[in-house]
């Protein structure tokens, strides 16, 4: 105890012996070191002033006497004389002993005066800024005067000053100034070991002190001077915690209280949170639920800065944000539903980082991507493709199946951008992931739909969809640039895996490209001729600019050519500066090779050496196709097949046990084989043989297809046909039915093609074999069977020989062309009586149920095909056009549908009548949803069909023929001799006869170009100023025909505002079926049942629920309804 109260009394007189050295006012000096003044030069003085830095620079805080000794010098050296002396390196020496003195002397320093104090430590900081330039020769000093200061943390002294905020202040700044990329880590790690001190030891962080930090965050600044803002992140994570409470009350002030004036980075405060927040989340631990308020507010660019904000934040590739905080993640969430669209706009950016960043909030973001997917801004609808299919192209794994639907429903979008967007983004995904297999097979089967769906647009009736269709295909399905065997295979695969009317889309992309070569060769040629006529203006420039520039003329030829490859395309359209050379025996040659490609992959699948199962495509099916493309390729490009390879590889196939194969391998032939004569006669001496015995012996399928063979590639046709003709002729007999198809198949198509070379032999055949030995015979009983439709192999050969027979005559008499013999008339009246015996012509009872629907088939198309020749047309009458006309209500749902094909066909092409049109009302009875829906399908495709091509051609004297509102008087006079309208007033049936109606005038008034709806009232009027045709004298018949008219006035009625008003045309009815109008009798009186007719229609194609329903309900092979009454015969 005493001793410690002697060690302290000897302290508290040291130092007031040094206070009282320090008040005599005399300046002790280290050895060697005179006075320092303004009496001595600028050198000596630097000299002198080292020889002292380098004295305090040796001591330490234990030296109690040297400190006593110097204190004087101390209080000298912080005199105005040195703090403010013009000469740097003076008040560089300075500032290195000052810091030293409070080295020495701490914790206590020399200096009492508060002024003095802010002096001294304005005056360091000064100094400090030498530590910019790193290549000067006192950088080392100014380096030592920083590790000092931080070492030493001698700021920590300013907490007790009213001033500090201010030392503090320019202190940082000073930093963040002289701050550089020549500074090392160590000048680095001082100066946030001097700033961190400030923060963590004192009391309080101003919020001037706090913008100097922050603003180096800021975007502008941060760019300016990265080393000041890493330095600013490395303080702001060294002082996270003691910092926090600071930075969340300058982000409540400017949030939540608007105080915008507080500090001038208020407007930068979302660029410092996010700035903050990759720094150290925990710093914003209390800002965070401030920004789901802020996300409720109703400014609306304030709401859209905080979208910003977040969607940065929550996509970052590190965060943990949405897991952190849900909800804010929520409340973030609920703004893809924001009414401005600006906001909604940038969530859906968002989402694409989100997905490629965190797979895991996929789930949360789906579903309002399918709203925005359907959001009424198309540049929002774009985004969301966009974002889906770049988190996709990154990796598949990262979008599930519905945002790949959302992608595939927008290719249907209403706008051509968003629609554009989407289909190249998924042919994008394509090639990425089926065709350079990145994901492996997995990816590629999760989404082997795109190619269908891409190829299903060309059905679209936009021009600009078909296009990118064509170029999608071109430059991501198929490239062009690939190697020709590489490519040939891909296409090869890709053919194989497509559906149906992906298939169908394709050939008829290829069509309407052969089309379109076609139409510029025809330009061309025009061209050469001395003048171009009745041009339209855009046609007369081309014309002009072709006629003048051979160049251009060149290089179209060679670019229509079916031998022009891709890259030779792309070289012209490119560079059509460039003569193109003419189409040489080089280029002819790359289509060639293309085509003997594709054939030898085909011939690999079928020795079983093609990588078919790697492909993931069974082999049966890759022949399949591949023989199928071959086939469309045989009609777009049949000059490509042109080489004695691709006929010799085709010669090999036909050769082949394979029927599919071989059958192939004729149409290929029958396509392109038409100087095969003349180029390339060894081929030619292979083959015939060949095709004869085919014609012979063969298959049905491919004696049809030899026969055309023989017909298309040979100059003496009629000598091989000769050759065929009369072994088969002669060798028919029924004892072997079998072995009866084949012939009957090849003689069927060689009176076809030959009628007047074989008339009189063709003449007999048909009325002695076909109809009395083949056709009015039952030679083998049919199954017993409930069973309306079986498989092709399961038809009795017996049946299938007469399908061959009744196929014969009519193409026999299409051959023929002219019903001079009446042989026309003869063969209709047996089709009829086929159709009348419900297909059992003789009424035996012998025949099956199967069998007999196979026949009344037949028979219908038969009839169908013979409407379509004039000369047939013509005697065709009108109860055998009813009667065929019901098959299209046949109880066989196989016969329906089957014959509604044949008939939707024969429409479409325009070579079946008008009247033919109107079978389709029949349709509205059917009791298949599916087959109401196909019936109305093909009136829609068949009305518009007929109004383009008289938009196109003025072809007024085929009005009649062609104008869809013609089909209402057909129409009605079909319904008027249904055979199940008995009674004039049956209401029941009536109502169906409305529904029917309604069935085709739904269509047909659908649009009303020219008053239409008037033209249609006058039509209807008019024929109930005539009779019936049919049955002219009839009383019930036209009274039955005219309550049918008040039906389909009142449909015209109640559907139009505008019937009433005057006609355009005076209506002119079919002869055949209505004679001259009496209009000088009055019309007559609507019938008084109309009242319980007229009920609200059911909507198209509602099923009728008829009780003399006779239809099979069911598509399967089935057994009819048992309850259902069967066929009437009354017909």
């Amino acid at each position: 105890m005493l001793l410690c109260l002697s060690a302290g009394s000897e302290e508290l007189k040291r130092m007031a012996h040094s206070k009282a050295r320090a008040t005599d006012g005399k300046v002790t000096y280290p050895p060697g070191v005179k006075e320092i003044s303004d009496k001595i030069s600028k050198e000596e003085m630097v000299r002198r002033l080292k020889m002292v830095v380098k004295t305090f620079m040796d001591m330490d805080q234990d030296s109690e006497e040297e400190k006593e000794l110097y204190l004087n010098l101390a209080l000298h050296l912080a005199s105005d004389f040195f703090l403010k002396h013009p000469d740097k390196d003076v008040r560089l020496l300075v500032a290195c002993c000052l810091a030293d003195i409070f080295r020495i002397y701490a914790p206590e320093a020399p200096y009492t005066s508060p002024d003095k104090l802010k002096d001294i430590f304005m005056f360091i900081t000064r100094q400090l800024k030498g530590l910019e330039d790193t290549k000067s020769a006192q950088f080392n000093r100014y380096f030592y005067l920083l590790e000092n200061i931080a070492w030493v943390k001698s700021y920590n002294i300013c907490f007790e000053l009213e001033d500090s905020n201010e030392i503090f202040t320019q202190l940082y700044r000073t930093l963040f100034q002289v701050i550089n990329n020549g500074h090392n880590q160590k000048v680095h790690m001082h100066m946030v070991d001097l700033m961190s001190s400030i923060i963590c030891e004192g009391d309080t962080v101003s919020q001037e002190l706090l913008d100097t930090v922050l603003v180096n965050l800021v975007p502008a600044h941060k760019n300016l001077n990265k080393q000041a803002y890493d330095l600013a992140k490395a303080l702001l994570k060294r002082t996270a915690q003691a910092i926090e409470p600071y930075i969340t009350n300058f982000f409540n002030q400017v949030l939540m209280l608007g105080k915008t004036s507080v500090s001038d980075l208020s407007e930068h405060v979302f660029d410092l949170i996010l700035e903050l927040y990759n720094i150290d989340s925990h710093l914003l631990l209390s800002v965070l639920p401030q920004l789901e308020f802020k996300l409720k507010s109703n400014d609306n660019d304030e709401r859209l800065q905080v979208v910003k904000l977040l969607a940065k934040m929550f996509g970052a590739k590190d965060s943990e944000l949405a897991a952190q905080n849900k909800p804010l993640w929520q409340c973030y969430l609920g703004r893809f539903n924001d009414i401005h669209v600006p906001i909604r706009l940038e969530c859906v950016k968002f989402a694409s980082h989100c997905l490629m960043n965190h797979p895991d909030l996929a789930k949360d973001l789906t579903e309002y991507l399918r709203v925005r997917s359907h959001d009424p801004e198309e540049a929002i609808r774009h985004d969301v493709i966009v974002s889906i299919v770049t988190a996709a192209k990154k990796d598949l794994s990262l979008v599930n199946d519905a945002l790949l639907n959302y992608v595939k429903e927008r290719t249907l979008d209403k706008r051509w951008r968003v629609r554009k967007e989407a289909m190249m983004g998924l042919a994008s995904i394509y090639r990425k992931y089926s065709l350079q297999g990145e994901g492996g097979r997995e990816a590629s089967k999760q989404i082997s739909w795109i190619k269908d769906k891409l190829l299903h647009i060309y059905y679209q009736n936009s021009i600009d969809d078909r296009l990118l269709v064509e170029r999608v295909f071109a430059q991501y399905m198929v490239p062009h640039n690939l190697e020709t065997t590489e490519r040939m295979k891909c296409l090869y695969y890709l053919y194989a895996t497509l559906d149906t009317n992906a298939v169908k889309a394709l050939n008829e992309m290829w069509k309407c490209q052969n089309l379109l070569r076609h139409h510029v060769k025809d330009l061309l040629d025009l061209i050469k001729k001395p003048k171009v006529t009745n041009a339209q203006d855009f046609v007369k420039k081309l014309a002009q600019v072709l006629d003048d520039d051979e160049r251009i003329r060149d290089q179209l030829e060679t670019l229509v050519s079916p031998a022009c490859s891709c890259k030779q395309a792309e070289v012209l359209c490119v560079r059509m500066q460039i003569l193109a050379h003419p189409i040489n025996k080089k280029n002819a040659n790359n289509s060639h090779i293309r085509v003997y490609a594709l054939i030898k992959q085909v011939n690999k699948s079928i020795d079983g050496t093609a990588d078919d199962e790697e492909e993931g495509v069974p082999t049966e099916e890759a022949i399949r196709a591949g023989l199928e493309l071959l086939k469309v390729l045989s009609f777009t490009h049949p000059v490509s097949f042109h080489s004695a390879e691709t006929f010799e590889s085709l010669l090999g196939c036909l050769k082949m046990d394979d029927e599919k194969v071989a059958e192939a391998a004729l149409q290929i032939f029958k396509n392109t084989g038409s100087k095969m004569e003349e180029s390339f006669p060894h081929i030619k001496s292979v083959l015939l043989p060949v095709l004869q015995a085919k014609a012979k012996r063969g298959p049905p399928r491919q004696a049809k297809y030899a026969i055309h063979c023989i017909n298309a590639m040979f100059s003496n046709r009629d000598t091989h046909f000769a050759q065929i003709f009369e072994p088969l002729h002669k060798s028919l007999d029924t004892a072997n039915l079998e072995q009866l198809i084949t012939p009957l198949t090849t003689l069927g198509h060689l009176a076809q093609l030959a009628p007047e070379q074989f008339a009189a032999p063709l003449k007999s055949l048909v009325a002695n074999f076909i109809v009395k030995d083949l056709l009015m015979n039952d030679r083998i009983p049919g199954k017993k069977t409930t069973k309306l439709w079986v498989p092709d192999d399961e038809v009795s050969p017996e049946t299938m020989a007469k399908i061959q027979g009744i196929k014969l005559m009519v193409r026999w008499l299409l051959g023929v062309k002219n019903n001079q013999s009446k042989s026309g008339n003869s063969t209709l009246r047996m089709l009829t009586a086929i159709l009348h015996s419900d297909g059992d012509l003789t009424e035996q009872g012998k025949m099956g149920k199967p069998d007999m629907s196979r026949l009344r088939l037949a028979a219908a198309c038969a009839l169908l095909k013979l409407a379509q020749e004039p000369c047939y047309h013509e005697i065709i009458t009108l109860e055998q056009y009813q009667l065929c006309a019901l098959v299209i209500n046949d109880e066989c749902y196989q016969v329906r549908q089957c014959f509604a094909q044949k008939l939707h066909r024969g429409l479409c092409r325009l070579r079946l009548p008008l009247e033919y049109m109107a079978v389709f009302a029949l349709c509205a009875k059917d009791p298949v949803k599916e087959r109401r829906a196909h019936a109305r399908q093909c009136l829609v495709k068949n009305v518009n069909i007929r109004r383009e091509y008289l938009k196109q051609h003025a072809a007024l004297n085929k009005l009649f023929s062609l104008l869809p509102e013609y089909v209402v008087p057909y129409t009605i006079h079909l319904l008027a001799h249904d055979p199940d309208y008995v009674k004039v007033q049956d209401i029941e049936q009536l109502k169906e006869i409305k529904e029917a109606l309604w069935f085709v005038l739904e269509i047909i008034m659908a649009k009303n170009e020219n008053n239409s709806h008037a033209f249609i009232r006058k039509m209807v009027e008019n024929i109930k100023q005539t009779k019936d045709a049919q049955a002219a004298t009839d009383p019930k018949t036209n009274e039955k025909l005219y309550t049918v008219c008040d039906v389909a006035m009142h449909i015209i009625m109640s559907k139009s505002t505008t019937y009433s008003l005057e006609s355009p045309k005076d209506p002119v009815l079919p002869s055949r079926f209505f004679t001259k109008p009496d209009k000088v009798g009055l019309c007559p009186k609507s019938a008084n049942v109309l009242g319980a007719v007229n009920k609200p229609l059911s909507s198209a194609g509602k099923q009728l629920q008829s009780k003399a329903s006779r239809m099979e309900t069911t598509s399967n092979d089935s057994s009819s309804n048992p309850g259902s009454p069967q066929r009437s015969k009354s017909r």
